[in-house]
């Protein structure tokens, strides 16, 4: 992980920074794969410890004594830490090396996984999945842009399938994994923590192995005023999102506070970059039209993305019964989904160069999935469930990497690392305030929808099942009397439908967004081959070292 550092002139670091140029540019396909195999690896994590405790929670949940609203936070947090530190490390991998990057973030994750794997309560799982997140906006972020750096965007789109077959693998995979471990009464739920430790050492042995990346660094101050003011800002914005509805009123002193405060250091945030030389996130990246595009589309895919995965947990066991392990077996469609389109546009657009239209479609593909899966009922059958699931998977694959594409054509190589974080942080902030908001949204209507049910079993029924049902906490099924426990399930799977069919429009304006994007080839060149790449930006600094780590 030791980086070699040597001081030269201008004219040896030039030539190093050439000739790692050239080499770049004879890689062959085999050893493109070779180097991107612990890069894939580290994806797998990050992707695994988001997925793995879906199929997992109500069960968490239940043995430390949490609520829905904990439900919601153990989610949220790694998405809000995620979120928040994902414009730092992208703006960190323009200074510094990519790989040592990418293995300080694999470390965090490993820490934050074993200490959450003994958490007591509820608090401590929830501090250590902000851990988690840190590491895991680190790995999400620089996937993309260590790719950016070692293929151009021609070819780009054949490996950014390949990241997305990732992904689909680590999503089924992780809620799989997940229930067999819940279920399996040896191992338990505290091992669906551990189980993503042993990846990670291999994949950090791997890296060392294998990535070979030049090292540009740019004597420059890390903008860590703009880090913090971001980070504030986005906080108190998903704090308020999560607690408005539950812990205090929508319309109360604590929302004008929170969301008062939120656009306060979002303005602070504005003026410091506006002023640094060398921001976190260069607000000058805003004037390319499609980067302004993208990042607002990734933002409401972001809400799709996220909110699938998460409530379809809950759907299945709590309104339908279902173990953890089959939980996860029956979210299978909408994974395959994502693993086809996924791969599947990226060979075709590294054959044709055209991106647009796989954005366009899968807006279309996309909206209609969550529109129809607002239409979920605990008994809806499961081949219609199915064919919802398939549908938004295949809207998932299309428009998620390609967004990145988009924007990474866009940009100079100096600005590589903050273009991708943009959209990758809009992307997680929207999965971030999507999961708090409908999280919030589902426990109301849920909470709506047991009284109802309730009522209608007549007054002895109903004060039964509000003692069984008390305290906000995840009912167990299994010791409820039958009728409380149709209401109980037929409660959560109206809920679950409103919490999709509130997701739609959101996928809509998602599709709006990418029908402006205007379509620009995709260049031929990888970032690392580009002139630019190989000096440093004129008002950049002084000092720079090109090696080979």
């Amino acid at each position: 992980m030791a980086q070699s550092e040597t001081t030269t002139d201008n004219t040896p670091k030039a030539t190093a920074a050439g000739a790692s140029a050239s080499a770049a540019v004879t890689m062959t396909h085999p050893q493109i794969m070779k180097a991107l195999s612990g890069l894939m690896l580290g994806m797998f994590v990050a992707i695994l410890s988001s997925t793995i405790v879906s199929n997992a929670l109500p069960q968490i949940i239940s043995d430390l004594g949490g609520t829905q609203s904990s439900y919601t936070w153990v989610v949220t947090a790694a998405l809000l830490s995620m979120t928040a530190a994902t414009p730092l490390w992208g703006k960190l991998s323009d200074l510094f090396s990519k790989k040592l990057l990418v293995q300080i973030s694999l470390v965090i994750y490993v820490l934050g996984s074993v200490v959450a794997g003994l958490s007591q309560n509820t608090g401590t799982l929830i501090a250590c999945r902000v851990v988690q997140g840190i590491g895991v906006g680190g790995l999400s972020a620089l996937a993309q842009i260590v790719m950016a750096a070692m293929i151009s965007p021609r070819e780009r789109g054949r490996y950014s399938g390949y990241l997305g077959a990732v992904f689909a693998v680590a999503t089924v995979g992780g809620p799989l994994l997940g229930g067999v471990i819940t279920d399996t009464e040896w191992l338990g739920w505290r091992w669906c923590f551990y189980v993503g430790v042993p990846f990670a050492i291999i994949a950090l042995i791997v890296l060392q192995r294998t990535l070979h990346l030049p090292v540009v660094r740019r004597d420059v101050k890390v903008d860590w005023l703009g880090a913090f003011l971001i980070s504030g800002a986005v906080s108190l914005l998903l704090i308020w999102v999560t607690q408005a509805g539950d812990s205090y009123e929508w319309i109360s002193w604590q929302t004008w506070a929170m969301t008062g405060g939120a656009v306060v250091l979002g303005l602070l945030f504005v003026l410091v970059e506006s002023r640094a030389s060398d921001p976190i996130i260069p607000l000058r990246l805003f004037r390319n039209k499609t980067i302004s595009l993208a990042s607002a589309a990734s933002l409401f895919v972001g809400i799709a993305m996220f909110s699938g995965t998460v409530f379809f947990s809950q759907f299945f066991q709590l309104a339908r019964g279902e173990s953890p392990t089959m939980s996860g077996i029956l979210t299978i469609p909408m994974i395959a989904g994502l693993f086809v389109s996924s791969t599947l546009s990226g060979q075709v657009i590294t054959k044709t160069g055209k991106w647009k239209a796989w954005l366009v479609s899968g807006g279309v593909l996309l909206t209609v999935g969550l529109g129809l899966l607002g239409t979920l009922r605990y008994d809806t059958p499961y081949w219609h469930i199915a064919i919802y699931m398939a549908l938004t998977g295949l809207g998932l694959g299309m428009m998620m990497q390609n967004l990145v594409l988009a924007t990474q054509n866009q940009v100079a190589p100096e600005d590589l690392g903050a273009a991708s974080s943009v959209v990758t942080f809009f992307r997680s902030l929207g999965g971030a305030m999507g999961v708090s908001a409908l999280g919030a949204v589902m426990a109301n209507r849920v909470t709506h929808y047991v009284q109802d049910g309730l009522a209608a079993l007549g007054p002895k029924a109903a004060a039964a099942g509000r003692g069984g049902t008390a305290g906000g906490g995840i009912p167990d099924l299994d010791k409820l009397p039958a009728p409380i426990r149709e209401v109980i399930e037929s409660a959560y799977g109206h809920g679950v439908g409103d919490v999709f069919l509130y997701a739609a429009p959101f996928a809509l304006l998602g599709l709006v967004l990418v029908v402006f994007i205007k379509e620009v080839a995709l260049k031929s060149k990888a970032a690392a081959h580009s002139p630019a790449a190989s000096s440093p930006e004129p008002a950049a600094a002084a000092a720079e070292t090109t090696v080979k780590p």
